[in-house]
């Protein structure tokens, strides 16, 4: 689906972004992309989408240089940028002049979207909130059903109510067969959607794992042991100790905190990852 080889960029007169960065999307999977502010999440969705260039090394969108932007390629992938503008139409305006575009836009599950999001269909668009411009852009992305969808920042301007609707409509919407990558520095707003935790750290991706396999080899837990030697990763907390560390068999299930775990990555993602190259005890 998609597919970075040895990517190498940098900006005019910065230091590289990208240092032989590689990474393998497949369909059927919602990717998470984490990182720091900075950290070149968004520049990396450009690359997927074809609006910027590598140096040397390659992106390829199923099986195509990104960079060549095809039609063809085009109506099989929508980007929901963090920043963007609206004309002044109404909304099924534009899904009228935009939607033929992609040749899988369902005009019923837009209707739906937009009723869930609580979207004014008789107000211009650019007279909406910006939350509720980004509600209606991510009701068109999901209605027009591309295998291939980017989202940068999309829970950023969306109030707590808001976020859950996001959330909601999300799940509600899920395709089987679609690549869906969302990129945020907001862990917590996303973790009941992805199926795969990936972070990019100083140019490269230092830590990448399914949920479920994440779930299988480390537990979460809160301890008052401040002298605790068995854990991966420890923070101290009021009372105690919060810890990731390996599951052994009798480890009662606990909740994945990915929160937690993007810090323990960034701060010793060699430890982390060592996790997951030692056999599962049973």
């Amino acid at each position: 689906m998609i597919t970075i080889s040895n990517l190498n960029f940098a900006f005019k007169k910065k230091e590289p972004l990208f240092r032989g960065l590689n990474m393998e999307l497949h369909p059927g999977r919602t990717y998470g992309l984490f990182g720091l502010n900075g950290a070149g999440k968004t520049t990396l969705l450009n690359h997927m989408s074809g609006m910027l260039f590598p140096e040397t090394g390659e992106c390829l969108l199923n099986g195509k240089p990104a960079m060549e932007r095809q039609p063809s390629g085009l109506s099989q992938l929508f980007v929901v940028p963090e920043q963007f503008d609206l004309p002044t139409v109404k909304p099924d305006l534009y899904i009228e002049l935009h939607a033929p575009f992609y040749p899988n836009f369902d005009l019923s599950l837009a209707g739906e979207l937009m009723k869930m999001f609580g979207i004014d269909r008789e107000k211009l668009l650019n007279k909406h909130s910006y939350g509720q411009r980004k509600k209606f852009l991510i009701s068109f992305a999901l209605a027009a059903n591309t295998p291939v969808l980017l989202m940068d920042e999309p829970t950023n301007g969306l109030d707590i109510p808001s976020k859950s609707q996001f959330r909601k409509v999300m799940a509600t919407s899920e395709n089987s067969e679609r690549c869906t990558v969302i990129s945020t520095h907001q862990v917590r707003d996303l973790d009941t959607l992805i199926d795969r935790f990936t972070v990019l750290h100083n140019g490269v991706i230092i830590f990448d794992q399914t949920v479920q396999d994440i779930s299988e080899r480390l537990v979460f837990k809160k301890t008052a042991d401040t002298t605790d030697t068995e854990s991966i990763y420890s923070e101290e907390i009021l009372g105690g100790k919060r810890v990731i560390a390996q599951r052994n068999p009798g480890d009662n299930d606990t909740l994945v905190d990915l929160e937690f775990l993007f810090s323990a990555v960034v701060e010793s993602p060699d430890s982390i990852n060592r996790a997951f190259q030692m056999e599962v005890t049973s």
